[in-house]
């Protein structure tokens, strides 16, 4: 079966950058990626406390026997150390690769070094800027000038060769002006460039490219391959950065989690010792009556702060991974049974 190409051809199949469909989407967006960390976390505790004060008021829950609210005390104290123990092995695990011999370090630095030596090579520029977003908009720029130039020349090819080329050049040209639009409207920090490069789908868009290279090679003016090959080193470029400012971002978001959850696990374990306290005394909780459900419920609500934070930071970090768990034109996220370029073994020989 020969290569065939129809309207589907040059589609994305990447997400679509800054397109919000509605309230409920742009506040999935916010609670998986886009919200502040300890705002999402405040979030959940709220849920939390309202959760468990409605279901007081429902009656389906009581605070007067002390034997389960001692044993869920007792519980959430050795959940919260397990919790620091596994939060502290994966801080050393974020440590153990900034641990390097000379020689190692000497291969990082000078690798990232290359990298941004080709970026300023591919933008025309002096010297590539040091904050992520600024050196995303300036890849941005390139891919869009190298799309512009190649539909540039390709007008006085062939019908088929140049509408095929240019409805191409306008999908990366969309594509890359919404990242622009993006990151303009972003701060210049590492999570601000992950989050506007984490939906552009450079990898289907290489995956085009390369295929008309190929497909149209007799086709294609010099000119016209020569600068399709612009376009496909501009794509690379685009997502080796997204990867190093990911994997960046990771590193600073899982240490920050870290010190975070260090920080509220003394109060956490305090707060579980406190609800067995409140049950100690033989005649009773030392709290009124009226009282004893919402003070447990606040002290049960601050015990799980450590969870909650979890919750906020693996769901962020799970998502960005996810989204960007792609290596060049390998894009495990799209279904393997559709797609418009449909290939047979030796068909060029």
């Amino acid at each position: 079966m020969g290569s065939a190409e129809t309207d589907e051809t040059l589609e994305s199949y990447g997400a679509d950058v800054g397109r919000q469909t509605g309230p409920l989407t742009r506040f999935h967006e916010w609670f998986l990626i886009r919200g502040n960390r300890l705002a999402v976390t405040a979030l959940l505790l709220v849920v939390i406390l309202a959760l468990l004060v409605g279901l007081y008021e429902l009656g389906v829950v009581n605070f007067v026997n002390p034997s389960p609210v001692t044993r869920v005390a007792s519980g959430m104290i050795a959940g919260t150390f397990s919790l620091v123990t596994l939060v502290v092995s994966v801080n050393q695990l974020i440590l153990s690769q900034e641990f390097s011999a000379a020689g190692k370090a000497r291969d990082r630095f000078e690798s990232v070094v290359a990298f941004r030596e080709a970026v300023a090579d591919e933008a025309a520029v002096p010297a590539t800027p040091t904050a992520p977003t600024r050196v995303l908009e300036l890849i941005v720029e390139s891919i869009r000038h190298d799309a512009v130039e190649l539909a540039a020349i390709v007008a006085d090819h062939d019908d088929d060769v140049r509408e095929t080329v240019v409805r191409y050049t306008n999908v990366v040209q969309e594509r890359a002006d919404r990242v622009d639009e993006t990151l303009e409207r972003s701060a210049f920090g590492t999570f601000a460039a992950v989050s506007a490069a984490i939906n552009y789908d450079e990898a289907w868009q290489l995956y085009v490219a390369t295929h008309l290279r190929n497909t149209h090679d007799e086709s294609l003016s010099p000119a016209a391959t020569d600068q399709l090959d612009e376009l496909i080193d501009s794509l690379k470029l685009f997502a080796v950065a997204r990867e190093q400012f990911k994997t960046t971002y990771l590193q600073r978001e899982l240490t920050r989690f870290s010190q975070l959850t260090i920080y509220c696990g003394v109060p956490s374990i305090l707060s579980a010792i406190l609800v067995g306290l409140l049950y100690a005394d033989i005649t009773g909780p030392n709290v009124s009556t009226a009282a004893l459900p919402y003070v447990v419920s606040a002290l049960i609500v601050v015990a799980l702060l450590p969870l909650a934070l979890l919750v906020s930071y693996i769901l962020r970090t799970a998502t960005v991974t996810r989204r960007t768990a792609s290596v060049g034109p390998m894009i495990p996220q799209k279904d393997p049974d559709k797609g418009p370029f449909d290939v047979t073994y030796g068909e060029d020989r």
